[in-house]
């Protein structure tokens, strides 16, 4: 529920993991078992994360829109929204 103010969302996001030991994986072209590589992500998801988070936000802001005003008829929710921007 907002009162018109700006809504502010904080979110947090798990670091990229990392591999600091090899792990047991399979070759494909041979089909043996070997060690998997040791690696660092150092990739910084924070930008991709931004455009999913504003993506899920205005999809539940929708939802949260058509409970309150129906989710069957196109009419209501002009008429909806012309109240809300004239308030």
């Amino acid at each position: 529920m907002t009162n018109g103010q700006p809504v502010v969302i904080t979110a947090w996001a798990k670091p990229i993991p990392t591999t600091v030991k090899g792990l047991q994986s399979v070759n494909i072209k041979t089909k043996k078992i070997e060690i998997s590589l040791s690696e660092r992500s150092d990739v910084c998801a924070v930008p991709s994360a931004a455009v999913v988070g504003e993506a899920v936000l205005a999809i539940e802001i929708l939802n949260a829109f058509q409970d309150k005003f129906g989710k069957d008829n196109w009419k209501k929710y002009l008429k909806a929204t012309i109240i809300i921007k004239s308030i």
